[in-house]
């Protein structure tokens, strides 16, 4: 598993180049240390939807396996980074944060007052740690060994202790990927958004394409895909002229006629581009990042 992190330091003062950072890059030099690459880091204000587009920009984009976030975790009202992760996270991770404040609490008293809270986005571990340098060491490092753990488990959809049979993957809300695409840095250049959304068909993959006639109907599809061809495949599409936006979702594991297989969001400039970007996409996520297998009658 390649292990890659993205860090978010969420401070107004920071932001505005008021205050010096110290806290992000002592996390990258601490995640750097243990064998990640970091693969993104920035300072924003502490905006609740600057804060929740930026997450989700770092998992659904990015694919950051690790997203770290330092600051606003206090209770100070512009404090509102706990309520935009819980605002983008599917799952919660509940043990990493107590962790961390019974490790703060072996060192001060004023431990139990932080909010920090960890939880998972689609294969992304989001974990807001405190926005001083010192506290922020302290609570990555109590929790960093744990930490690498849990990503192989995510990244393998569970462990040979774990239950044979993973659970079917969530699809997408297309309204709340709308509503988060409107709240990304860049959404004031996108003219306009496609999505394609590629389904399980009946008809064999040898008829479509050969025109063979003596192919049986599909009845199911065993569908797995390279999560790092896939980040790779979205950031060249990224790259194109005129393209602000990409989101990626891909199904996995056995899937029936007619399940989702997978959706392709793309925001750019004018119609051509964005319909040239989705072509390629699509077209390079088949032909180099899945591996497909059809199972007839």
């Amino acid at each position: 598993m390649k292990k890659t992190a993205a860090v978010l330091t969420i401070s107004d003062k920071g932001s505005k180049g008021e205050r010096k950072d110290t806290s992000g890059p002592a996390i990258c030099k601490m995640l750097e240390d243990a064998g990640y690459q970091v693969v993104y880091q920035n300072i924003i204000p502490d905006e609740l939807e600057q804060i929740q587009a930026e997450l989700v920009r770092c998992a659904d984009v990015l694919c950051a396996a690790l997203v770290l976030t330092t600051g606003g975790t206090g209770f100070s009202p512009r404090d509102i980074t706990p309520e935009a992760t819980l605002a983008v996270v599917e799952r919660e991770a509940r043990g990493i944060p107590e962790a961390m404040r019974a490790a703060s609490m072996q060192i001060t008293p004023m431990g139990c007052l932080s909010r920090s809270v960890a939880g998972i986005r689609g294969g992304t571990l989001i974990i807001n740690l405190p926005g001083s340098e010192k506290a922020a060491k302290e609570n990555l490092a109590a929790v960093l060994p744990a930490i690498g753990h849990g990503l192989e488990m995510l990244a393998s959809a569970g462990s040979a202790d774990c239950a044979a049979v993973p659970a079917k993957k969530e699809i997408p809300s297309m309204d709340r990927w709308m509503q988060e695409a409107k709240k990304d840095a860049d959404a004031a250049k996108v003219g306009m958004y496609l999505v394609h959304n590629g389904i399980v068909r009946e008809t064999a993959r040898e008829k479509v394409r050969k025109g063979a006639e003596d192919t049986k109907p599909v009845k199911r599809l065993l569908f797995s895909y390279d999560k790092e061809k896939v980040s790779q495949a979205v950031e060249e599409t990224r790259k194109r002229e005129g393209i602000y936006y990409v989101r990626v979702w891909l199904n996995e594991g056995e899937l029936s006629v007619g399940e989702d297989i997978m959706y392709v969001m793309i925001g750019g400039d004018i119609r051509p581009r964005v319909l040239g970007a989705l072509d390629f996409l699509v077209g390079k996520i088949k032909s180099e990042c899945v591996t497909e297998r059809e199972l007839f009658a």
